[in-house]
């Protein structure tokens, strides 16, 4: 772990914000940032806009690795760390894993589609030339109650 438990907190409650504002636009409340690890700088931040842009790709991770690699110039995001609220999807793992990052720290598990431990576990494949260190679980009960709130009150206005 490269970070304190207070930096991953704040790190985390970051991700949380970008969730926020996700589900004021009626989206899937999914939150990302990215962090230099040497410099502690937040480099990369997305929430999802798959509603708004109908665009299947338009996840939070997706969206802030795009933004991180405009940042330094490069898509290679080694000495990287990225936070998300929800455990990251075959696809936005396969990102991940293409662009070098060094540590993926996530909140609620996904039962359904999660790809970093939940149906299979793709960062740990050593099949690929990448392994990104792995943190689950934090803040688990407050990212997971967003996205079960949000799918209630869905399913409450049918």
């Amino acid at each position: 772990m490269i970070f304190s438990e207070e930096q991953i907190n704040n790190y985390m409650d970051q991700a949380i914000g970008e969730a926020l504002q996700a589900k004021e636009r009626a989206e899937v409340p999914i939150g990302c940032v990215i962090v230099d690890n040497q410099t502690g700088e937040v480099i990369g931040r997305g929430s999802n806009e798959r509603e708004e842009t109908q665009d299947a790709i338009k996840h939070a991770e997706i969206i802030a690795i795009e933004q991180a690699c405009k940042a330094v110039g490069s898509w290679r995001l080694e000495h990287t760390s990225l936070f998300v609220t929800l455990e990251p999807c075959p696809m936005c793992a396969g990102a991940i894993i293409n662009s070098r990052i060094e540590e993926v720290i996530f909140g609620a598990s996904d039962p359904k589609a999660g790809s970093v431990g939940s149906i299979v576990n793709l960062l740990t494949e050593t099949r690929y030339n990448h392994q990104p260190e792995v943190l689950a679980n934090v803040k688990e009960q407050e990212t997971g109650d967003l996205l079960r709130n949000f799918f209630r009150e869905i399913r409450r206005k049918k």
